[in-house]
């Protein structure tokens, strides 16, 4: 139904009902006809409807089984008392027509409330384009001049022209990642010594710099990431290992995903003997800076000392091994035993409780993440890998009172608290 919006105030809404078949022009006339003369001049409807204070009355009416049923619709620009009492006039008509007819008021709705509430509303609707709007501006104004200054930050090093950060070539350690998107990311929070591969095929680039710096490859935590993991190990010098979480690239990491990834790092040649990959180079201290052989020299000693020190302390745990070794197996390490067979050539690791139970399985490569993160109720730990001095400590820390593993890695101090046994050991 239209109404004038800019003189009516009030719409009166009537429901009708006849005992009939009536039309419209019925309707209407009888309106009119019986309120004529029954509120007084001043609100006669048709002295009202010509000066323009009664609208034009609207009617909507349907037919069915010989009776007729329809709203008739009155807008007033009269004061709320005026309109009010013509409303309850129209309820004093009892026929249309030949017919009966009963009209009862369902409601007079004031027109401007029902403006200001479509007006609140779209007002909303609108400040939440214009909000949403503003907000995405201002993220890709702030993308834009964040992304123009990372590439003017990437440079192309090395013949093959490989993208890396501005420091590529004054950093004594670099990191090595798989794409430009990589080196882009890592640009973006700061870190500048950033170099990619861009493919599995390893560059000379990457292996000559390998020669001279203290390479940590940052590679994607999934299938492919390992691949490369595997050719870099091989081909290049690379010390220290880290990957992002399982499933995840390091294009999309945050910058607290990144640091904590960097942060968990480890050498090259213990992730290489988890997974049994040829790594001949991966020592730390064998590499020498070409600018500066004094200081590279100086590093060779401290790593000699370092390595004869581990070398003795390596003794005691040797020892413990053979003494263990002459020993009858107890039942625990028979249970032991028998778990660490299920996971042999599965790189998985079983977290039991002191009854003997699995309480969690896991990879050998997240082992050492897990139970820093969630250990309680874990009293031994079986992994099919080696056992390294990060899981020794984690048991110390974490009250874990067995670990048994393939075999022990350079383990430079084995904790007192702590049985610690090989496949060896329960052979």
């Amino acid at each position: 139904m239209d109404i004038d919006p800019s003189t009516t105030k009030y719409l009166i809404q009537a429901r009708l009902s006849t005992d009939g078949i009536v039309e419209k022009p019925d309707i209407v006339g009888a309106i009119f006809g019986q309120t004529e003369g029954l509120l007084g001049d001043e609100l006669d409807l048709r002295d009202l409807q010509k000066s323009g204070r009664i609208g034009r009355i609207e009617v909507e009416v349907t037919s069915s089984k010989g009776k007729s049923e329809g709203t008739v619709y009155v807008p007033s620009s009269l004061d709320q008392v005026e309109t009010a009492i013509l409303a309850s006039a129209l309820e004093t008509i009892d026929r249309v027509g030949p017919c009966k007819a009963r009209i009862g008021i369902e409601k007079v709705e004031d027109v401007r409330i029902s403006k200001r509430n479509k007006i609140v509303e779209r007002a909303k609707q609108l400040l939440n384009e214009l909000m949403k709007a503003s907000k995405v501006s201002g993220v890709d104004l702030a993308d834009s001049v964040r992304q123009s200054v990372q590439i003017e930050e990437v440079v192309h090093y090395g013949r093959e022209r490989l993208p890396a950060g501005p420091n590529i070539e004054n950093s004594d350690a670099i990191i090595v990642l798989e794409g430009r998107s990589d080196v882009l990311n890592l640009l973006k929070y700061g870190i500048k010594n950033v170099i990619a591969v861009e493919g599995t095929n390893i560059p000379q680039t990457i292996v000559d710099l390998s020669k001279e710096k203290v390479v940590t490859a940052f590679v994607d935590g999934d299938r492919g990431g390992e691949l490369i993991l595997r050719e870099l190990l091989q081909v290049a010098e690379v010390d220290f290992v880290a990957r992002a979480p399982a499933g995840q690239e390091v294009e999309e990491l945050t910058q607290k995903q990144i640091v904590k990834c960097l942060r968990n790092k480890v050498p090259a040649d213990q992730f290489a003997e988890m997974f049994n990959i040829v790594h001949p180079q991966g020592k730390n201290g064998e590499k020498t800076s070409r600018r500066d052989e004094d200081r590279g020299e100086r590093h060779r000693r401290e790593d000699d000392r370092s390595r004869q020190g581990r070398e003795r302390d390596s003794r005691a745990p040797h020892r413990q091994t053979e003494e263990k070794a002459a020993k009858r197996l107890s039942p625990d390490q028979f249970r032991m035993k028998s778990v660490l067979e299920e996971l042999n050539n599965t790189s998985k690791a079983k977290l039991m409780n002191a009854g003997g139970n699995v309480l969690k399985e896991v990879h050998v490569s997240t082992l050492a993440d897990t139970l820093k993160e969630s250990s309680e109720g874990v009293s031994a730990v079986v992994l099919d890998g080696i056992i390294t001095q990060r899981i020794l400590d984690i048991a110390v820390e974490k009250n874990i009172s067995t670990i048994v593993g393939v075999k022990l890695g350079n383990i430079a101090k084995l904790p007192t608290n702590v049985e610690v046994f090989t496949k060896e050991d329960l052979s």
